[in-house]
């Protein structure tokens, strides 16, 4: 029987499931609406679409290298509950894997892509919904290559709460660059040095220290003086190589890379759910949902 666009649509608005999920199972069930219906609810699809307009800002982030590439991801859950289990850590492992062999270019190309089991990483995403009991999805993820005289850090704290990939050239040392990206974790700069800085945010800020001078009622042919010295700590604060180094605050970190003859690449910082509204749960209410699944 012919799969109409129709049929798609209809089922779709009874079960909440994706577009080529419902194709697939009306194709399964010969254009039965009711066996489709069905079909989708044994697979866990309907159940996880259920889940769908849920907030996913929980999670982990994860980094794995293999030889010269290396791939930084995040996955939301709703909660960091799930963060811990180990279904969902198989599940972080097995993108992180995939991902670093497929190299997709897009977070869309990622979700279309085959894996290895046949499956697409959406449908393998929603199975493990089915399975898992809570809204799961992949945010993001980077994909990074270095150079031969070059070495990646990785480092993960509070068990993927934050994780830091970096990348540094003229060494081969992954402690060092580890350390770095310890660093970029706790201070979380913007920029690796001043002038990636583009020109309209520091005549910005410049016009912020200025007016903040003046404010102060400091006299005119003092104020570009102070605004400079004061632009120069806003470079502190934003670029990495500015910055005092954390293990060593007597130190900035372009001094401490320049000392093992290296320079820094790249660096890639996530944090799982930033930038996502969150709900308010309280902590009981978090417990109680768990204890309802």
């Amino acid at each position: 029987m012919a799969i109409t666009a129709q049929m798609v649509k209809e089922l779709r608005e009874k079960t909440g499931a994706g577009m080529m999920d419902c194709k697939k199972a009306l194709t399964e069930t010969n254009g039965d609406m009711e066996k489709a219906i069905d079909f989708l609810r044994e697979k866990g699809i309907s159940k996880a679409a259920k889940k769908a307009d849920r907030i996913a800002a929980e999670g982990s982030s994860l980094i794995k290298t293999n030889g010269s590439e290396a791939v930084i991801l995040e996955v939301n859950s709703e909660t960091d509950f799930v963060a811990k289990n180990e279904g969902f850590k198989q599940l972080l492992n097995e993108l992180a894997d995939h991902l670093l062999e497929v190299k997709p270019a897009s977070l869309e190309d990622a979700l279309a892509s085959k894996m290895n089991n046949g499956s697409t990483v959406e449908e393998f995403i929603t199975a493990s919904i089915a399975k898992i009991g809570e809204k799961l999805t992949l945010r993001r993820f980077e994909i990074v290559s270095k150079p031969e005289n070059g070495a990646f850090g990785a480092y993960l704290h509070m068990g993927g709460r934050i994780g830091v990939l970096t990348v540094l050239e003229g060494t081969e040392d992954e402690e060092v660059a580890k350390d770095v990206a310890m660093h970029v974790a706790a201070v979380n700069p913007k920029y690796i040095t001043r002038d990636k800085v583009s020109a309209e945010e520091i005549e910005r800020e410049r016009e912020v220290l200025t007016q903040q001078a003046l404010n102060e009622g400091k006299p005119e042919k003092i104020v570009a003086k102070m605004v400079e010295g004061r632009l120069n700590k806003f470079f502190e604060e934003i670029c990495l190589l500015d910055q005092s180094f954390v293990k060593n605050p007597d130190e900035k970190v372009g001094k401490f890379v320049e000392s093992k003859g290296a320079t820094v690449k790249s660096f890639i910082r996530y944090e799982v759910g930033e930038g996502i509204e969150k709900r308010q749960d309280n902590f009981a209410e978090e417990v109680m949902n768990q204890v309802k699944k």
